[in-house]
């Protein structure tokens, strides 16, 4: 099998795809049983460490292919991911079971994934991103967690004498699997990024478009395996939870991190469309959790539909 061929180029990015995902799922694992391991609630990990957690394949792509190839494949990254957060990892899970939004999701999370696709869109809408935008959005994260800690220290108050006896003790196993999470997550990245880019520009597609499509999808596997599965366990609230801390984060952590490495120019193509249906996915999303505290099988059949509507139009 010849250097650079199309096959080699396939398995490349198959097997990127592959240590995304176990990276994904050590890094989860590993913090998961941390954070029980310091007192945390599983209620409150799901919502909180999990979604970030599975945040870590977008910043990896993001960042390194933002500062190794371009600018565009981390935006592109970023933009396809949350939209495919919203289209698919919800339309989907909701589709096998409706999704129950819980209180603390619709007066936290939801505002604060409405404010950062703002920002998002506010910040880029003069053709680049930089240094000083990323640096509010980091802020805004800053304030996004001092929240969630807030909310963490009343659930940890909460917990009795006899709770945490039954909670785990934290073990050098928990550590490895995170350590080996972080490291797959950095190759299966770069490996990604190659493999993608490679396939896709020998067809004459952009680094915004490997972004968009290849990359977003590869790296929302982590939601969507968590989404699912959770979904099919009737833990509908655990799927909502996990893309709203998602698209959250992927803006303020990874957009405002990428930003102050390297400002991120915003062509006119992404002002047009991609902009657009980043607000749309996501205002339609949050109408549909505040309409009635639950996502339907009917809104998840709407959601698939309209991402499939936004991957098609993004074909040249």
């Amino acid at each position: 099998m010849p250097l650079g061929s199309p096959v080699t180029e396939l398995a490349l990015l198959l097997a990127g795809v592959a240590l995304l995902y176990v990276g994904a799922e050590l890094l989860v694992a590993g913090a998961r049983d941390l954070a029980l391991a310091v007192g945390l609630k599983a209620a409150t990990v799901g919502v909180t460490v999990v979604a970030f957690a599975t945040t870590a394949p977008e910043l990896f792509v993001a960042v390194l292919g933002g500062l190794t190839v371009s600018t565009d494949i981390g935006l592109g990254a970023i933009l396809g991911s949350n939209v495919a957060n919203i289209g698919l990892v919800l339309g989907a899970a909701a589709l096998i079971r409706p999704l129950d939004v819980s209180e603390a999701a619709l007066r936290r999370d939801v505002p604060f994934m409405l404010l950062a696709a703002a920002l998002l869109v506010g910040f880029g809408w003069n053709g680049q991103i930089g240094s000083v935008e990323g640096g509010v959005l980091l802020a805004t994260l800053v304030g996004f967690t001092l929240v969630v800690l807030r909310r963490v220290r009343r659930t940890q108050s909460a917990i009795t004498a006899s709770e945490r006896d039954g909670m785990p003790n934290a073990t050098v196993r928990e550590v490895a699997a995170v350590v080996g999470g972080l490291v797959a997550l950095v190759a299966g990245s770069n490996w990604l990024i190659a493999g993608g880019r490679s396939l896709l520009a020998a067809a004459g597609f952009s680094d915004l478009f490997v972004g968009l499509t290849v990359l977003a999808v590869g790296t929302s596997l982590p939601e969507f395996a968590a989404s699912v599965v959770a979904a099919a366990r009737d833990e509908g609230t655990f799927s909502v939870g996990n893309v709203l801390g998602s698209n959250i984060y992927n803006v303020l952590a990874v957009v405002g991190i990428l930003a102050v490495l390297s400002p991120i120019d915003v062509g006119p193509g992404v002002r047009a469309f991609e902009f657009p249906a980043l607000l749309a996915f996501t205002l339609v999303a949050a109408g549909m959790m505040v309409r009635g505290g639950r996502i339907t099988r009917l809104d998840g059949g709407v959601l698939l539909g309209a991402y499939g509507a936004f991957v098609y139009l993004l074909v040249p």
